[in-house]
């Protein structure tokens, strides 16, 4: 099935659809989530993406990042994806959302109005094996440290909205 992305502007008033990798290969702005999950240390969930993901595989990440779809809210989205990838429901609060463009290589470009939501999980997952590899939890501070000394293993919209998530807390 063709995934599509909502293109839109900076106002986010919709412009239209249009294949997923297209727009990422033409760095259109589209819409999107971000999913931060903490347990009940404070400690971050990352997964590595699945090796079989067309950009940026075997590379950490946050708990979910995907796009809604056209009839959904940015929440709706961000709770699907959750269940999708990692088997998860849990309570998802949005704190912020701002845009964004990186280079993600290959040609390919995120140029994404992203909303950020977070949450708590202490349980179980069930991982979706074709989008998540692995997972683990780390604090912040651990991260920081593991993302200066190793960037590569992370992928580039990771770093820009922890960055942007910083500012906000």
């Amino acid at each position: 099935m063709e995934e599509l992305v909502v293109l839109v502007n900076p106002e986010n008033e919709v412009l239209g659809l249009m294949e997923k990798q297209q727009a990422h290969i033409n760095g259109l702005l589209h819409r999107a989530f971000s999913v931060f999950l903490f347990n009940e240390n404070g400690e971050m969930l990352l997964q590595k993406r699945a090796s079989e993901k067309y950009h940026s595989p075997n590379q950490w990440t946050n708990a979910v990042c995907s796009h809604p779809r056209i009839e959904e809210t940015y929440l709706e989205g961000a709770k699907r994806r959750l269940n999708e990838e990692l088997g998860v429901d849990t309570e998802l609060t949005e704190k912020f959302h701002f845009i964004y463009k990186a280079d993600v290589g290959g040609g390919l470009w995120e140029h994404e109005l992203d909303h950020v939501f977070t949450g708590t999980y202490n349980s179980e997952f069930n991982l979706n094996k074709n989008e998540v590899d692995e997972i683990r939890y780390i604090s912040l501070e651990n991260l920081d440290k593991e993302i200066s000394e190793h960037p590569e293993q992370f992928t580039e919209w990771f770093k820009i909205i922890l960055e942007e998530y910083k500012h906000h807390f």
